[in-house]
């Protein structure tokens, strides 16, 4: 079994999308262990707020198997094939990291954005605060810490997520 660590993230109808993806990962997945959800500006281009979390399970797949899952799962969610980088989005999964693996193929593994955005750190420090980083040999907690929180503005908003009639 792999640990792995997926961002989600949404700025249209980001409600209803952050409980489909944490529905659809469940469904493809099992358990998931969940950060807090953030606000955060739309970074790259002028949109609307986007929810943002990290979400991390454990999977027997193969890392090109969970990056074609959740592919699969944008686009059941509305993901254009060609959406550009820098716009606005129903369901963002972007797998962050999977296991020690370093990799550009079929992902970049760890996720550069890893690093650059506070809306990724934060959330993974919650959950994975203690693991290191495969390239830069720091803590995600150390990493967070050292972060310039003026770069990006960034606020916990409750989480309404019920699955299985369980209020998580």
């Amino acid at each position: 079994m792999t640990d792995i660590y997926i961002s989600l993230g949404s700025n249209i109808n980001r409600q209803y999308h952050i409980e489909q993806g944490l529905n659809a990962l469940t469904d493809a997945f099992g358990l998931l262990t969940l950060s807090s959800l953030f606000e955060s500006e739309a970074v790259g281009f002028a949109g609307k707020a986007f929810y943002n979390m990290v979400v991390a399970v454990k999977t027997e797949l193969s890392l090109a198997e969970v990056a074609s899952t959740l592919r699969t799962i944008e686009f059941a969610y509305g993901r254009s094939q060609d959406a550009k980088k820098f716009s606005p989005r129903t369901l963002d999964l972007d797998l962050l990291l999977y296991g020690d693996v370093i990799a550009d193929t079929p992902a970049q593994i760890p996720r550069d954005e890893i690093t650059k955005n506070a809306f990724v750190l934060w959330p993974l420090a919650e959950i994975a605060g203690q693991l290191i980083h495969p390239t830069i040999a720091k803590s995600y907690d150390e990493l967070w810490q050292q972060y310039d929180k003026h770069q990006q503005k960034l606020k916990k908003v409750p989480l309404y997520w019920a699955k299985e009639n369980r209020e998580i």
